[in-house]
């Protein structure tokens, strides 16, 4: 993996001198992704996103992400997670790619500690209807409690069913709808500010619409698919685009990835 622009100085290029090695081409190690992909030090809740696409714009093959990533794509996929403190994740995704609890990993634990994390994130499960399994590993077997956010009009019977589970229950909207910036401030104020959604698209889609997506990270693979697959955002458009702004770039094996954030932060 080489930076073809260096994580903290966009101004300079890859060609200039570089003392932290970090422009050679080699595999970064874990500690060194996580310096690079670290969360900005703010006590306001920060929410990235991760996601992968084609070429041509298909965040999904056979309507699975998997296809379409590489071992790199990988490799940052877990450090994003060993950084936040949540991933957030729409329940079409959660049933689609199989979602399990995160894991502990040994190479964030001492990073963990140091910020006041707990030994994984938490997963939240966006969901209007709560039309999820709650006998699966991701509610029953979690070191930290999966939450389910959803909206104050949801089934009174799948709430219990989720809180018999022993998911914590996140009301974020009224009716079943799930209003996105009200679920970034009621995930906050329970001391979950790191925040990391891997969509899927719908879901990535309703938070770029509400202006709450700080960061995205994205995988270019370079892949084309054709057909007719998910863009990495859906739902309706915004009235006029939100330019961000490039805050680092990778390639490994034809890859790229992008770090993009808004260009109202710093």
């Amino acid at each position: 993996m080489r930076s073809l622009f260096p994580v903290t100085d966009l101004t300079t290029t890859a060609a200039a001198p570089d003392p932290s090695g970090l422009l050679t081409d080699r595999e970064w190690s874990l500690d060194e992704l996580a310096d690079a992909y670290a969360y900005p030090a703010t006590g306001d809740p920060w929410l990235r996103a991760n996601m992968v696409s084609t070429l041509d714009g298909a965040a999904q093959h056979d309507g699975r992400s998997q296809g379409i990533s590489c071992a790199a794509d990988m490799r940052i996929f877990g450090t994003l997670r060993g950084l936040a403190d949540v991933v957030i994740a729409g329940a079409e995704t959660v049933r689609l790619e199989g979602y399990r609890p995160a894991r502990a990993r040994e190479a964030f634990a001492g990073r963990r500690t140091a910020a006041g994390q707990g030994p994984a994130p938490a997963v939240a499960v966006v969901s209007g209807s709560l039309d999820l399994d709650f006998s699966l590993p991701l509610f029953t077997e979690p070191l930290v409690p999966t939450l389910v956010v959803t909206g104050a009009g949801a089934p009174a019977d799948r709430i219990a069913a989720a809180r018999e589970a022993g998911a914590e229950v996140v009301i974020a909207g009224e009716g079943t709808r799930v209003d996105p910036a009200r679920a970034v401030r009621e995930l906050a104020d329970r001391g979950v500010r790191r925040q990391l959604t891997e969509g899927g698209p719908r879901l990535l889609g309703q938070f770029v619409a509400a202006g709450v997506l700080d960061e995205l990270c994205l995988t270019l693979s370079p892949m084309l698919t054709a057909g007719d697959a998910q863009r990495i955002a859906g739902g309706p458009g915004v009235t006029v685009p939100e330019r961000f702004a490039l805050a680092s770039l990778l390639e490994e094996d034809g890859f790229l990835f992008g770090r993009y954030r808004r260009r109202d932060v710093p």
